[in-house]
Formats: structure tokens, C-alpha cells, sequence
């Protein structure tokens, strides 16, 4: 079927403030020979199935406040910006279900873009680049300066499938050549393990295993160094690092109901009387019951120094996660934030000493980073209550100490039911479920990037690790949660984990191996925005806003109704069972 793509020309998209500051930076620039950003306009692309009618026309020109175009100027004097080619916009999905449900339903996807225009033509790479610097950002932007690029925003790309690393033929050098061309962060033990396995196995290894095995087995997941032999001036210690760090809870376990062994942490709360609807009326009643308190605090630091913005949103989307996903589900109340950077520079803003390009500044990270929190917070319907900011730089003996590489703080407390302080036993045959949205083509190998020292991986697959935030969804999502968790003992909710680094590849072993079960999982099932993915794409990618829950067969009309009135979707992408073996199936 031929598609067709509609333009919208919009509102001014900066405010007289920030264009005039956007000026100001752009004519004190010497490459820039007086030539300014004139103005900035929203253009809107509309992909649909066929040709729009003229009514559905309208109604767009008043959701969207603009009138349809032709086409569009785009050249030397004139810049489109759009979020990073390839990728589904957090404000693309909302918008498209937005149209669909206005009755719009040929419209397949709608996306947001900035149209800048310039004074003068620009004619060299120096005032290009300044100008890119100024308009936007490349974590998570791309610019598209011709007009035969335009094509490029709706692409669909040829389907891809698994490669395999020639260990059989090519020895352990394939195996170590991956892991650097891949970012995966491998130690020289772990790349040995696999070579031993897979060539006794007879088998070369998949990229969808090996990027699997990395995440799973990341410092981020597996906190290696945290577990490792602590030496002090050279006395081993008898005790490591993460063992002294839950001293504290051993000396003291009163009132610890979970500590260590979830998503969150709990503690003794009191006997409260708690509002919830009932399930058949809707009705709001009061119910009592002991309700524990809940307590989380991460930290996301890799992403937030590359998109800070971006960054410190998901990494509060994933605490409000892992949250929601201790035990059986509960609630998350409130929120906390915390920061430390490097030197702000505030008299020197471009001097940062040691600083790897593509590394924000610390000026940078302070004036997007809480707003990135803040923003995700206000629209999941969460009060940010507390934080911290430190900034330290200092030379110590010709050597400089500082926070190039952030640390970033999500935090939060919450409530949940006693009956759902622990986790339930995944019984063979039980439904394996993906709670939330599709999987998109971001968030690849963040597992590892976090894991790795600031400015070592390559740049590429830096940006290819950075997340999406869409608290909206995540908001459905925690809505199912509460329905079930209202339920009390009737909870269809067997166990729930969050899906963060490694994505599903992490997420689903974690749910039926803590249970000490197997799962055979058809990737298929998985659903994916892009339908060109490659199975390691749709395996490992760390799509926010998404949990994996196992339910009995029993309760899926019951967790079906629920997911229906939130409007939330789900899929069965597998089922658990009793040998412990993990098979994907494509």
C-alpha cells in the first residue's frame, strides 16, 4: 500500500527569551560572520496509509495548531531538526495514539520537528557546526540540512537477522575483537569462560548471546567490583565491600522485612486504612490493612553524562520501577534527587580541563539534569521531595579529582500491601507477561557503557545507549499494578520485575530463575515499534516503561479486563518451566 506523508507548519517553537539568547551566542561567535538564528518554527510530519481527506485535514490543523504545507524549504539558510533518525520520540507515541483515538486512525505515526532559519546562508563546516552546537543536541537529535534527506524520518529499514563470531574457525581473537567493536565491557576471565564453554559446546557464539551474557554479567548488574577482594595497604580484608556495606543490617535486622534480595527494600510500616476502588463497582472504599514501607535509592550516571536531560528522567522512571515491581507490586509516594559533578566553571564556561567532547559540562548536567527528574516525576504524578547537589574539582599532587563522569541519585519511598511483601512462586506453565509499550531501536548495551570508565567506549555506542522517557506510559502501567495489588490475597500477580539494563534478555531469566524455574519465550511475541529489529535488537534493548510479570492461566481474563480499562497493553511472551533452561525461539 503507498503511504503518504502530510506537513504541518506550526507555532513558533521558542519563547522571545530563548531565541533571543539563541541570537546573542550565535552573532558573539567569530565563525559565524553576522549571521543569526532568525526564527524557529514547529513543522509536523504526519505518516499515513493513504492520502488524508480533507476533514481529517482540519481536524489535525486545530490539534496541531498549524496549516498544511506542500513542502518545505531545507538548505544552507534553512535547518530541520528532529529527535535522532531512527528512533520513535516519547511525544511520537503520544501523539499517534492521541490522533488514533480522534478517530485519525489512518495515521500510522506523527512526529515533531524544529524548523530554524538564518539570517544569511552559511557556507562553511566552522559556522555549520557552531549553529548545530547552539540548536540542538546529537544524543538525541539529528539535523537534516537537504531536502532528499526528508525521506529518511519515516525509513523502514530491511529486516536483520542474528550473526554469529567465527570462534570455531577464527579462535579467541573473533571473540575479543567483538567485545570491542560491541562495547561489551568483557573482562579477560569472562572472554575466556565463553571461549572454553562455546568451543567445548562445539557452537559458535550469537551476538544476541554474547550482548545477553554482557549485560547480565555487567559491574552495573552484577556489582563485581562491590563483591570482590577488598585489600587494604596490601591486607586482605575478611570481608568485601558489599559485605560491610550490609553490616549495617546484620547488626541490626529489626523491623527489615526485604533487604537486599529485590527491587527495594522494606521495613515495618503500621495498620492504615487505605482507599481503593472495588473492582466490580468502581466504587472508592476504605480498606484496612498493614501496609510495610518500601525504600529505593540508584544510581544513573553513564547517561546522564552523555544526556543528562534524558539521563536523570529514566533513571527516576527506573527507581519508580523497581519500586513498583518489589514483591507482589506496590505503590511509589515520593521522590528524591541528587547530583555531583565537577567544577560549574560558571566564569570560564568552556575550560573544562580533561573533559572527553561528547562528556556534557558539569554547567550542563546542573541546568538539565534536575529538570530531566523533576519532569518525569510531575508527569508519572509523583512529588520529588528531597535532594542534594555537590560540585568538587582539585588538583592533589599534579593529579585532578573531579566528577566529569557524574554521580546521578534516583530515590524514592512507598507503600505495599503485607500480603505482597514477598515475591510468589512462578508454577510451571505459568504465563510470562510484558507489561507496558513496544520495544524501540534505543537503550542498546547500557548494562555495559555504565559499566565502563567515562570516555572509553566508543562514541557511537555511547549514543546508541541512551534511553526514552515516557512517564505517561509508565503511569498506565503502575495504574494495572495498583488494580491487581487492590485485590489483596485475589493479587493475579504471581512475581514482577522491572525491565532496565540488558532489557529483556535481563529481565525475563530474572523473573523464572527466581523461582528456580526455566522459560521457553517466542521472540516474536515481543512487541516491537520497528518490525525490522534484529533479534538482538528486540532481545536487549532497554525500551523504559515496560515490567515482565507471571501470572497463572486462571488470571488472564482478570489481568486482561484490568490492562483494558487502563488502557494499558501487554503480551504473553512465554511460559515458565521446571527445567531450569532458558529458550528463545525466532
Amino acid at each position: 500500500m503507498q503511504q503518504h506523508i502530510t506537513i504541518i507548519y506550526g507555532k513558533p517553537a521558542l519563547s522571545t527569551f530563548r531565541l533571543s539568547k539563541i541570537q546573542q551566542l550565535s552573532l558573539s561567535s567569530t565563525s559565524m560572520n553576522n549571521c543569526s538564528i532568525k526564527n524557529c518554527n514547529e513543522v509536523y510530519w504526519l505518516l499515513s496509509h493513504n492520502q488524508l481527506k480533507q476533514t481529517d485535514i482540519q481536524i489535525l490543523e486545530l490539534l496541531l495548531e498549524g496549516n498544511t504545507i506542500e513542502q518545505i524549504p531545507i538548505n544552507s539558510q534553512n535547518i530541520l531538526v528532529l529527535p535522532r533518525l531512527g528512533t520513535v520520540s516519547p511525544w511520537s507515541s503520544k501523539a499517534t495514539e492521541i490522533v488514533n483515538k480522534c478517530g485519525l486512525t489512518d495515521v500510522i505515526r506523527i512526529e515533531k520537528s524544529l524548523y530554524y532559519q538564518t539570517s544569511n546562508n552559511i557556507h562553511n563546516n566552522t559556522s555549520l557546526n557552531t549553529i548545530y552546537e547552539l540548536i540542538h543536541d546529537r544524543m538525541i537529535e539529528s539535523i537534516i540540512h537537504y531536502s532528499s534527506q526528508i525521506n529518511q524520518i519515516f525509513a523502514v529499514h530491511a529486516d536483520k537477522t542474528y550473526s554469529e563470531i567465527d570462534i570455531l574457525n577464527l579462535g579467541k581473537q573473533a571473540l575479543i575483537t567483538a567485545n570491542l567493536e560491541m562495547g561489551l565491557a568483557l573482562s579477560d576471565e569472562e572472554v575466556d569462560y565463553l571461549f572454553t564453554n562455546y568451543t567445548n559446546l562445539k557452537k559458535n557464539i550469537t551476538d544476541v548471546e554474547l550482548t545477553m551474557f554482557a549485560q547480565a554479567n555487567s559491574e552495573h548488574c552484577r556489582h563485581k567490583i562491590f563483591n570482590a577482594k577488598f585489600i587494604i595497604n596490601e591486607i586482605a580484608q575478611n570481608k568485601t565491600l558489599f559485605q560491610m556495606i550490609r553490616d549495617t543490617y546484620n547488626n541490626a535486622p529489626e523491623n527489615v522485612l526485604v533487604a537486599y534480595n529485590d527491587n527495594s527494600s522494606v521495613i515495618t510500616g503500621n495498620n492504615v486504612k487505605a482507599l481503593y476502588p472495588e473492582f466490580n463497582t468502581h466504587e472508592y472504599k476504605f480498606q484496612q490493612q498493614s501496609s510495610q514501607i518500601l525504600m529505593k535509592v540508584e544510581t544513573h550516571n553513564h547517561p546522564s553524562a552523555i544526556e543528562p536531560f534524558a539521563g536523570a528522567a529514566t533513571g527516576i522512571g527506573g527507581e519508580i520501577r523497581d519500586e513498583g515491581a518489589t514483591g507482589c507490586g506496590s505503590k511509589p509516594k515520593a521522590s528524591l534527587c541528587g547530583f555531583s559533578v565537577s567544577n560549574l566553571n560558571l566564569n570560564k564556561y568552556n575550560s573544562c580541563y580533561g573533559k572527553p567532547d561528547y562528556i556534557k559540562s558539569a554547567l550542563d548536567i546542573m541546568l538539565q539534569g534536575p529538570i530531566g527528574a523533576a519532569s518525569f516525576n510531575n508527569e508519572f504524578g509523583r512529588p520529588n521531595l528531597a535532594g542534594y547537589f555537590r560540585s568538587f574539582e582539585q588538583e592533589i599532587n599534579g593529579v585532578r579529582y573531579g566528577y566529569h563522569k557524574p554521580i546521578v541519585l534516583a530515590g524514592g519511598y512507598g507503600q505495599i500491601n503485607d500480603v505482597h511483601v514477598k515475591k510468589k512462586e512462578v508454577i510451571d506453565g505459568a504465563l510470562i507477561l510484558q507489561l507496558g509499550g513496544p520495544g524501540f531501536l534505543i537503550g542498546l548495551g547500557g548494562g555495559a557503557a555504565s559499566s565502563m570508565a567515562g570516555g572509553t567506549n566508543k562514541q557511537e555506542l555511547d549514543f546508541n545507549s541512551v534511553q526514552r522517557s515516557n512517564p505517561e506510559m509508565q503511569r498506565r502501567c503502575q495504574e494495572v499494578i495498583d488494580r491487581c495489588c487492590a485485590l489483596n490475597e485475589n493479587n493475579p500477580i504471581l512475581s514482577i520485575h522491572d525491565v532496565g539494563a540488558g532489557g529483556l534478555s535481563n529481565a525475563l531469566p530474572e523473573l523464572v530463575h527466581g523461582s528456580q524455574k526455566g522459560g521457553y519465550f517466542e521472540l516474536r511475541s515481543i512487541p516491537s515499534f520497528d518490525a525490522s529489529m534484529s533479534p538482538l535488537e528486540i532481545w536487549c534493548n532497554e525500551s523504559q516503561e515496560r515490567y515482565v510479570l507471571a501470572i497463572s492461566s486462571n488470571s488472564l481474563e482478570l489481568f486482561s479486563t484490568i490492562c483494558k480499562r487502563e488502557n494499558c497493553p501487554f503480551a504473553i511472551v512465554g511460559t515458565a518451566t521446571v527445567k531450569e533452561q532458558l529458550i528463545l525461539n525466532d
